[in-house]
């Protein structure tokens, strides 16, 4: 006879404790049915809140509710801000907005450089105790000889170097993948050695210093190969990619601002190997690169708009609607590369978080419902199955699709 104390939801790789307190804490609410499915609470180590200095974007209030809306309980929020947090002075000024508005946990980046302009290393000492790891996420840190200070740095703290992998010397005014799209449509084209040129620099003086490697947002297919050899060598690194490189390439490329990210949708081929890095564990987790921006800065198309798309409150449904159910991708296999991984890699606790989802339940992606300030996805109109229900963070809703 089944137990009355506990709902009769299913829960995906939560151990037996977490699962009897689950259970219990959604027993007797509207999510009592066995028609929900709970996982623990997703883990982004790779989003954009603006706050503070860019408000108009997203906030940390707005931010941290579209990532509950997305079954997220914990995230990562890059330095690009104003002030740039450099230093725990200008540090402080993101983590009292944290503590004051963030609905879920909110753990921000410090600097790897001042002001993130690669000249001096930013006193990453002074915010060690107070940040999840160190990047200049946005632009690449061109000198070889600045990152390996950094990763000598960063390894005697303890910390992670996370590293937006950028050579701007082979960017030449480029804005979308230098394929056959922008061939086609007299766009100008970022290679993909802007991106694995660097990697393969970081990668040698991560094996060099001993530093702890993350690499953000990889998208080509050289990339993956460099981080697998990496890997079997003996190197620390981890990486990630994003829901929208591992399901759509430079074929589905529209004259939208919408489609515009950095770094950009690449081949099919990319894409396939971005696949295939995943299933091996070659690619440690998922992160959106949740990038909000308003309708004016991504309303000028391709060339013009800003780069950067928004992702918390579709990661989940895209992946299990387009890797999942088609049998790409186990879900467990899911699940851990977008909850455990990256707690795992970051030290970040799970406590009793977990998100409750319909995965019967169909949705069609419309921005306008979004809970985030930004709406540039480019999504927009797919038919997805999955919708989150409900997401708890310590012990409580921050989160109910019924209110």
């Amino acid at each position: 006879m089944t137990d009355p104390r506990y709902a009769q939801c299913r829960c995906i790789r939560l151990g037996d404790s977490f699962s009897l307190n689950a259970r219990s804490f959604l027993a007797g609410t509207s999510f009592d049915s066995p028609r929900y499915t709970v996982f623990p609470g997703f883990c982004d180590v790779h989003v954009h809140f603006r706050e503070p200095g860019f408000s108009y974007k997203e906030t940390i209030a707005s931010g941290s509710l579209a990532a509950a809306h997305g079954g997220y309980t914990a995230v990562g929020t890059m330095p690009n801000l104003n002030p740039v947090p450099d230093s725990p002075e200008t540090l402080e000024v993101q983590r009292a907005r944290i503590r004051d508005t963030a609905c879920i946990h909110v753990y921000p980046y410090g600097a790897i450089t001042q002001g993130e302009k690669g000249e001096a290393l930013a006193d990453m000492a002074g915010m060690a105790p107070g940040v999840i790891a160190f990047s200049d996420d946005g632009r690449g840190v061109q000198s070889p000889e600045m990152m390996r200070r950094a990763m000598r740095e960063a390894k005697s703290l303890g910390k992670i170097i996370a590293a937006h992998c950028e050579d701007n010397t082979l960017l030449r005014g480029g804005y979308i993948h230098n394929g056959d799209y922008a061939a086609a449509h007299g766009h100008r084209g970022i290679c993909s050695e802007s991106e694995y040129g660097q990697i393969a620099r970081d990668l040698a003086l991560a094996a060099e210093t001993g530093c702890a490697y993350h690499v953000c947002h990889i998208s080509t297919k050289e990339s993956v190969d460099l981080i697998r050899r990496a890997k079997k060598a003996g190197v620390d690194v981890t990486c990630e990619t994003g829901p929208h490189y591992l399901t759509m390439d430079d074929s589905c490329l529209q004259e939208d601002g919408r489609f515009k990210m950095n770094p950009p949708l690449r081949g099919k081929e990319d894409r396939e190997a971005l696949l295939e890095g995943l299933l091996d564990g070659t690619i440690d987790m998922i992160a959106t690169d949740h990038a909000p921006h308003s309708a004016e800065e991504k309303s000028r198309g391709l060339a013009g708009s800003a780069f950067g798309v928004v992702g918390l409150e579709t990661a989940f449904p895209v992946l299990y609607t387009k890797l999942v159910l088609p049998g790409i991708l186990p879900l467990e296999t899911l699940i851990d590369r977008m909850a455990l991984a990256p707690r795992r890699r970051f030290g970040i606790p799970l406590g009793s978080d977990f998100t409750v989802w319909d995965l019967e339940a169909e949705t069609v992606v419309a921005p306008e419902r979004f809970l985030s300030m930004g709406k540039a996805t480019p999504f927009v109109g797919w038919r997805l199955r999955g919708v989150c229900k409900a997401t708890v963070c310590d012990g409580k809703f921050v989160y109910r699709a019924e209110d």
